[in-house]
């Protein structure tokens, strides 16, 4: 028992002189390296999403290496166009000097401790990059309270300038290794559809609702907060195909400046998968499910086969074939959470789009107010819609057969696609008064071929 006793008070002297030589070494060190370091790694949250500040150091230094590293990377930017991007290359080093306080900038990359072998498809992933810091400890007020703030506000300044408008489409992650995905789940192309609002074949009042509403959402992050709501907004557009519903998105995007993220599902995996793209994508943007009526077709597709195999009793579910690894396994709840759940308040200023070519076809959960928010009726094309596109394909406010195609509209459904296409003409900005008449009586023509049968349109209406 002595010994025992004996032996504990050892161990407690040991330990209190541990921490002694601990204090006194890290004292000493600091006396000798009075350097403070602070890390900005590229990814958060197990890669799941690019750190901003990250991003935002970056471009901040890629604007000053141009001037003073000696090893940069170059790249073009993505965008089209000659533009080239700078930054700094690896275990290269800037030093700033802010009016006498020095600081140092040191761009590198985690080395993985344990060497791993690849499997998946594809070039391997690139380890994360990150950027260190260093100051003199007697600078940290300044360099913590006001400099990396600045930094900040500096780096995306230089990045809101240099951007541009991108259009993005979510890779496959049905069989794909995760390690495919580590960097991103997106890539994208620069975006360069040029709809207008002002150019967009629709009534000028619907134009104008929607348009109010966009810069009502725009405006609104403190009302949102408030709230305690995310700030989203939904979007449902419905109408036969060729009634303008990809165009208005793109009106949308151009119109508030917004990225678009277009979403295919029949590409991803699982719900998981889904959330992991919703965390992946960025403030200000436009999230794009088309043609969401047939992704629910194959769902409930699915279910009526599964129903139909266990009937009533024969055949018990564990014997129902499990899904194929090359389906996506993406269901109706996943989707609505994806919009509405938990998950859309990682981020903000957000507006999801939903397309359908049947709108009864819907599941009212999808539908209900609150998740899609304001419910847009694409229809055929009216006489305000044709004059529309008339002023921008033949750039004409009114002409004498205008009398019979507003008649000829009245009586029959043509989509704005089909007017667009028949008002076409070769001969570019200058068209004259016989080219006219000629695109004008093409449209006449194919007016007449439709069913002379009176039309009574109906639909939910613009709820705004």
């Amino acid at each position: 028992m002595e010994r025992l006793e004996s032996f504990g008070k050892l161990a407690e002297w040991g330990s209190s002189a541990l921490s002694i030589i601990f204090r006194v070494s890290t004292y000493v060190w600091r006396r000798i390296y009075p350097y403070i370091e602070i890390t900005f790694t590229e990814y958060a949250g197990e890669h799941l999403k690019r750190s901003e500040a990250y991003a935002a150091i970056d471009a901040y230094l890629g604007d000053l290496c141009r001037d003073t590293a000696f090893r940069i990377r170059a790249m073009t930017s993505n965008e089209g166009g000659d533009n080239v991007v700078f930054s700094m290359d690896d275990n290269e080093e800037i030093v700033v000097d802010l009016d006498g306080v020095k600081v140092w900038w040191l761009a590198s990359k985690a080395v993985p401790r344990v060497t791993s072998i690849y499997l998946g498809r594809g070039a391997p992933p690139e380890d994360p990059r990150y950027y260190r810091l260093a100051f003199h400890h007697r600078h940290r007020d300044f360099v913590v309270g006001h400099y990396i703030s600045f930094v900040l506000s500096k780096g995306k300044q230089i990045a809101a300038d240099q951007r541009k408008n991108k259009l993005y489409t979510n890779k496959s992650t049905i069989g794909c290794h995760p390690y495919e995905l580590r960097e991103t789940l997106w890539s994208h192309v620069p975006f360069e559809h040029r709809a207008k609002f002002e150019t967009l074949a629709m009534e000028e009042n619907k134009k104008r609702g929607i348009v109010e509403d966009l810069d009502r959402f725009r405006s609104n992050r403190d009302y949102y907060r408030k709230l305690g709501k995310p700030w989203k907004r939904g979007y449902l557009l419905y109408g036969p195909p060729g009634t303008g519903k990809s165009t208005m998105i793109a009106a949308m995007a151009n119109h508030l400046d917004y990225d678009i993220y277009d979403l295919e599902l029949t590409s991803v995996k699982d719900n998981t998968d889904m959330r992991k793209l919703l965390i992946e994508t960025k403030d200000k943007c436009i999230i794009v499910i088309e043609d969401v009526d047939y992704m629910l077709d194959l769902w409930n597709r699915r279910k009526k086969l599964i129903e139909a195999q266990i009937g009533a009793g024969k055949v018990k579910a564990a014997l129902v074939p499990k899904v194929s690894d090359e389906e996506s396994k993406v269901t109706l709840p996943g989707l609505l959470n994806f919009i509405d759940g938990l998950w859309t308040s990682c981020g903000g200023e957000r507006i999801i789009v939903l397309t359908t070519n049947n709108y009864e076809s819907l599941d009212p959960a999808l539908k209900r107010r609150g998740r899609m928010d304001i419910h847009v009726e694409m229809s055929y094309c009216s006489y305000e819609a044709f004059k529309i596109l008339a002023k921008n394909y033949l750039n004409i406010d009114g002409h004498q057969l205008f009398r019979k195609i507003k008649r000829l509209l009245a009586e029959n459904e043509v989509t704005p696609a089909e007017v667009a296409e028949a008002l076409m003409h070769k001969s570019g900005d200058d068209v004259d008064t016989q080219e006219v008449r000629k695109c004008l009586e093409n449209l006449i023509g194919i007016l007449k071929s439709k069913d002379s049968d009176p039309v009574v349109r109906a639909g939910p209406p613009l709820l705004l």
